[in-house]
């Protein structure tokens, strides 16, 4: 199952009927789609925001989202409208993704700061070169996003140092053995 937060939630936003308060939003609840139909079930309401699970994908959506139906809450699209609408955001975002994840890009960490750049790319593994000849090493593809052309690894920098870090306590240790 796959998970795509802020575009979707966006688009949804622009078709859901919302709701000011809706004690129908709860975990667990079947959520119905404009014809009557079942879209998912809400699996998760925390801080305003909720996670629905549509069989395919998992969909964070605002509480307010939803409309109060007779069976339950209501979005404004079927479950195949919202399942295209989650495959053509996650399409996109890999495009963008393809394209800002080539050799020598600059990579900023989830706290503005740089990170290093692209070494190379070979299958799902990305090469970083840290700046100012502070190492490389790997991290898997699906720890970056494109934003806007901007290369952006989900971590922050102090994620980042403290991986490497127990890489290397982990190395000296096993060198010790």
């Amino acid at each position: 199952m796959k998970t795509l937060a802020s575009a979707l939630a966006l688009a949804v936003a622009t078709i859901a009927t919302p709701a000011l308060a809706n004690d129908q939003v709860v975990a667990g609840a079947t959520v119905y789609g404009p014809e009557g139909n079942q879209v998912g079930t809400i699996t998760q309401v925390e801080n305003g925001q909720t996670l629905l699970d549509t069989g395919t994908h998992q969909i964070p959506l605002a509480v307010d989202m939803y409309g109060v139906g007779e069976t339950g809450p209501t979005i404004t699209v079927t479950k195949v409208q919202l399942d295209t609408m989650i495959e053509q955001q996650m399409a996109a975002a890999n495009a963008a993704l393809d394209a800002a994840l080539v050799e020598g890009a600059t990579i900023m960490t989830a706290d503005s700061q740089t990170l290093g750049t692209v070494g190379t790319v070979e299958g799902d593994n990305v090469l970083v070169v840290r700046a100012e000849d502070a190492g490389e090493f790997t991290v898997p593809r699906n720890y970056f996003v494109a934003t806007e052309g901007q290369l952006i690894a989900r971590l922050t920098m102090a994620q980042v140092d403290a991986a490497l870090a127990d890489m290397e306590a982990n190395a000296e240790a096993a060198a010790d053995m």
